[in-house]
This record gives C-alpha cells, structure tokens and sequence, in this order.
C-alpha cells in the first residue's frame, strides 16, 4: 500500500511530516480550497481511497472567524470531494465531529439524532457532511466518521482538548481550570481507536452512505475527569471553577452500535488506562 499525505501546513508541524515521510508517507503540501492544486495532485497519484481530515477544530475560534471555517472545512472538502470524482477515487472517509448533533435532545446520541450544531465549528463540519453524501461518486461509497473528544499523544497545542490542558497544569503542579460548574458530560476517546476506526473504514463493505459515530460510548463528567487525572499525577488539588465557554455543549455520549456492526470497530482502551499511558508518555 502506497500512502500519500496532503497538507498545507498551516496549523501542523514540519517535524511531524518528517517522521511519517520516514516510514514511508509521501507528501504534498497544498491548501484544500486550492481546487486546480488538489485535483492536480490526485491526477498523479490516482488513489483508490481518501481520507479527509484537514481541517480547522477550534470551536472558540469558528465564532470570532466563522467565513474562514466555511472556507476551510465546508468548502475545502467539496474541492476534495470533486476533485476525488474527477481523479476516479473509489472510496471517501471523511471525519465529521459530535459538534453537528449540537445540544442532545435524547442520550446516548445515534446517528439519526436531529442536526442543532451550536457554532460556526459545527456547522461547517454539517455541510462538509453534505458535500460528501451529496456529491461524491466512487463506486465504493462514502464513510463519514462523527468523531467525539479524541485524546492522545501529538496534540496540536494550540486546539488541545480538555485532557491536554489538564495535563499541562497538573504537570506544573497547578490545579485543572474547569468552565463552568464540571458537571458537563464527554465521551472520550483515543486516539488509537479512532486511526483503527479509519483503517477499518478502508476495508468496509461497500454502502452508499454509512454515516457512524467514533467514541467510547461512555460519558463523564469533566469534575470526575479532574479528579481522576489529579489522582494519576498523585497530586492533593482540588480544581479551579472559570465561567462557561460560549458554544460548549452541556451533555455528550455516542451511540457507537452502527461503527460495531458496520466496520467490526469496538474501542479497546479504556479513559483511566489511556491517561496512564500518556501521563507516562508511553505513546511518545
């Protein structure tokens, strides 16, 4: 198997490129909303799948730069998405997020929960949802993946999620800030799982259209989240209280019954096992 990778490198990492480019990765670097940049590229590779992840992820930025994250993540993946038909890509695999079903009207959320997202961030990752059942072609299907709160090693900093900016404070001896009263609920999931999610996205049965969620299917609250975390550290804190953000949702947890029967996908590492193994930087 040949893998290809595309980035502009905007908000990523030279370094890390270097590393995939190590074990084998080809890479190009090009802007998604480029359309005349990505199609010429997979005229030349000609690949029989694609798996979408550029985007930007920032819910708190979406609402101050909401026209960048339509060009970003609504339009950049219709560029990709026909500039796939034109190249005779087979396959498309795009990861959604959580953030399109907005604040859950019933829990544990299936794939067929009404469509609410709460931000710019959420709408964008919608309608890129729409291009990809809407538009794409390839006689294997679309996958798109409704990915919750992924954790795990090589976080971009600058959009670290909850787990990471725990991990940043605790590590100084500092306690966890919490927005808002803790009692929100996530499910997290790690990383491992999700890149399994995907690879099993690959070898999937044909469908037209399967749209399945990627978590743990178990919900915490971000109080027990901190406690658990400061336990690990072997740390006596108690968790700092800041005003909620705008945009957050209050509770979250995936039905994941559709990605277990569709791609044979079931999460294998547990939230307390996968802190360790990143709190001891066993992943690194």
């Amino acid at each position: 198997m040949e893998v290809h990778g595309l980035d502009d490198l905007s908000r990523g990492f030279a370094e890390r490129v270097k590393v995939l480019e190590g074990a084998g990765m080809i890479f190009h670097r090009a802007d998604v909303r480029n359309w005349a940049m990505v199609y010429g590229i997979l005229h030349r590779v000609k690949p029989d799948a694609i798996i979408h992840l550029a985007a930007l992820v920032s819910v708190e930025e979406s609402i101050r730069m909401p026209g960048l994250y339509m060009e970003v993540n609504a339009e950049g993946t219709r560029n990709l998405v026909r500039a796939a038909n034109k190249a005779g890509v087979k396959r498309f695999i795009y990861a959604s997020s959580a953030a399109v079903y907005g604040n859950p009207i019933k829990l544990p959320i299936s794939e067929d929960h009404p469509m609410s997202p709460l931000s710019p961030y959420g709408l964008s990752k919608l309608m890129g949802e729409y291009y990809v059942t809407s538009e794409f072609l390839g006689e294997e299907g679309s996958v798109i993946l409704r990915i919750f709160n992924v954790y795990g090693p090589g976080q971009n900093p600058e959009y670290a999620g909850v787990i990471t900016r725990f991990m940043e404070r605790l590590s100084r001896g500092e306690p966890p800030i919490i927005f808002g009263d803790g009692g929100q609920t996530r499910d997290f999931i790690h990383v491992d799982d999700v890149v399994e999610a995907f690879i099993k996205s690959l070898d999937a049965s044909p469908d037209e259209r399967l749209v399945a969620n990627i978590g743990s299917g178990r919900p915490i609250k971000i109080l027990e989240l901190a406690r658990m975390m400061i336990r690990l550290y072997g740390l006596d804190l108690k968790p700092v209280h800041a005003p909620p953000r705008p945009g957050d949702i209050r509770d979250s947890y995936a039905d994941i019954t559709r990605a277990m029967r569709a791609l044979g996908w079931s999460p294998r590492i547990s939230l307390e096992d996968g802190l360790q193994k990143l709190i001891r930087g066993d992943d690194l």
